[in-house]
């Protein structure tokens, strides 16, 4: 039998002990630094929608303001700035989240 079958192996390649031993120690490390509650659970929810509806609403904002003083036959600027807006709002929340994932990993 090889030391590889001798030993369990979890998805990630890291041997099962070690990668259980890292999840105990990241649960002692959240115990040192309190609970978080529930309302900053949805506080970071709330911030994840507003990095979105506030992008979303600065492009609707300026698509009518340029439907308005610029109108362009076959063409709502109200309609492709909403879509611009929603995809810069997605793009800030995916990087928050993702900087968030990293900062909890890194304390691991």
């Amino acid at each position: 039998m090889s030391n590889r079958q001798k030993q369990r192996v979890s998805d990630d390649g890291r041997p099962l002990s070690q990668r259980v031993g890292s999840s105990e120690q990241r649960k002692m490390r959240a115990r040192r630094h309190g609970v978080s509650s529930i309302w900053s659970g949805l506080a970071m929810f709330g911030i994840i929608g507003w990095s979105v509806a506030i992008p979303t609403l600065a492009g609707v904002m300026l698509g009518r303001w340029l439907d308005t003083n610029y109108p362009a036959p076959g063409r709502s600027w109200t309609l492709v700035f909403i879509v611009a807006g929603l995809i810069a709002g997605c793009v800030t929340a995916w990087r928050w989240i993702a900087e968030e994932n990293r900062n909890m990993h890194k304390e691991e």
